[in-house]
């Protein structure tokens, strides 16, 4: 879409504002807006953006070391083939941009979003062209003196569809208005959690739309006077996931088989045996906060054992089962211990690198798991490589850093700045929880 084409739709909409938004090393979706006067500019140039953007952890609190000081400055380009009219905001359009460098234009290196693009490049040049879909959970719940989720419990049942249904109605309008297409709802097991269920896009559209999609939710929910959140482990016994399904295409799908007794072609498992490989870094790239790994517990449905297994959903990878005619079209594969605090960009490009380098490497991933990892006997988890996932974000972070594979496809300068940033966040936890040790113990001792 041209310049021209879009400022002559925000005429005719009565779009007032536009936000650019981009995604940092925090996970966190902003935006700066631009007036509709201003647009012109901003699509054709970009707007100045703080290189310190990417020096901020999720709680909000600077990391000096990483790597970005007061001095520096970067460009954030719109990339118009994303704008979109947000017809459940008043007079609002958006659009998701790239950072670029001031001078040349050239992508900064320490920008997520075109650091995946430049993966799913290499990928399209090997006539790989990854689909992906994601998968997304929330909760909706009511705020006030004292949290409180709402609605009945969900477990499917259709009392928990009914108490949101105006919402959700309004949510897939205003996502498929977006050209976001909506498969499926689910009322999932608590009250006031809920999934939808989104048609797959080619690489970096798909993250794109979940981008929207994060966006338009939170702003459905709050015109019923309902809070969002997509927090992890937001209440007890409750969980919220983003879960990635992906399959390569060229002329036919990469991953399908022609063996009927097999589940994945050579290539899929080779795939599945990259991620794997590097399964232990990749979670501090999914799964990428304290708060993700209350979450990963075992049998809790969100994967905390690294194996995979046909339609097993406490495999960290899950290959969905397909009826026989479908095999060609619909057999993909979904990667579970991910969620919503990632960087989405960065999340799929972890995901893609770890594949990649498992199909250059033929790294074979074992024998599927058909049953529970958290029910099967040390000898039998010894037997199949199947080792507990990290447990503490500390934990996947070490990983991380031992990670070449991973290193190489973010480049140092993203690689660095987001290893330090998460390294912030986990002090500031272990302080917190330093202190919450010694008031407990006070009342004690």
């Amino acid at each position: 879409m041209d310049t021209q084409t879009i400022t002559e739709k925000c005429r005719e909409d009565d779009v007032k504002l536009v936000r650019l938004l981009y995604v940092a090393n925090d996970g966190v979706v902003h935006g700066h807006t631009v007036t509709r006067s201003q647009l012109a500019d901003a699509l054709e140039s970009g707007i100045a953006l703080p290189e310190l953007v990417q020096s901020f952890n999720a709680l909000g609190h600077r990391s000096k070391d990483a790597g970005f000081d007061a001095v520096g400055e970067v460009r954030l380009v719109p990339d118009r083939s994303t704008f979109r009219v947000l017809d459940h905001e008043e007079n609002v359009a958006a659009v998701c941009c790239s950072m670029r460098e001031i001078g040349d234009e050239t992508p900064w290196t320490a920008d997520p979003r075109s650091a995946l693009a430049e993966l799913v490049s290499e990928f399209e040049a090997d006539d790989m062209v990854p689909s992906l879909a994601l998968e997304t959970e929330f909760l909706f719940y009511s705020s006030g003196d004292e949290d409180e989720r709402v609605g009945h419990r969900g477990l499917y049942t259709t009392d928990s569809i009914r108490d949101f249904h105006e919402v959700i109605i309004d949510a897939i309008d205003a996502l498929e208005a977006q050209g976001i297409e909506v498969k499926k709802h689910v009322a999932e097991y608590a009250a006031g959690k809920h999934e939808l269920v989104t048609d797959h896009r080619e690489g970096l559209e798909a993250v794109d739309d979940y981008v929207f999609l994060r966006e338009t939710i939170p702003s459905v929910a709050a015109s019923h006077d309902i809070e969002t959140t997509f927090l992890p482990y937001p209440f007890d016994a409750t969980t919220n996931g983003c879960h990635v399904h992906l399959s390569l295409w060229g002329d036919t799908n990469w991953f399908a088989p022609t063996d009927a007794d097999e589940p994945l072609s050579p290539t899929g498992r080779h795939f599945v045996g990259g991620i794997l490989d590097h399964m232990r870094g990749l979670l501090a790239l999914t799964s990428p906060t304290v708060n993700s790994y209350a979450r990963l517990q075992p049998q809790a449905g969100a994967a905390a054992y690294s194996c995979w297994g046909v339609g097993n959903r406490e495999a960290a990878v899950r290959v969905p089962e397909v009826a026989s005619d479908q095999r060609e079209t619909a057999t993909r594969i979904e990667f579970r211990p991910a969620d919503n605090t990632a960087n989405p960009y960065l999340a799929v490009l972890g995901i893609l690198a770890a594949g990649r380098d498992g199909i250059r490497n033929e790294t074979e991933p074992g024998p599927s798991l058909d049953a529970d990892p958290a029910n099967c006997d040390d000898e039998l988890l010894e037997e199949r490589g199947v080792r507990r996932l990290p447990t503490t974000l500390g934990e996947a972070l070490d990983a991380l850093a031992d990670d070449d594979v991973l290193r190489d496809a973010l480049g140092d300068r993203l690689f660095e700045s987001y290893m330090t940033v998460k390294r912030k966040e986990w002090e500031l936890f272990t302080d917190s929880a330093a202190t919450w040790q010694r008031e407990m113990f006070r009342q004690t001792f």
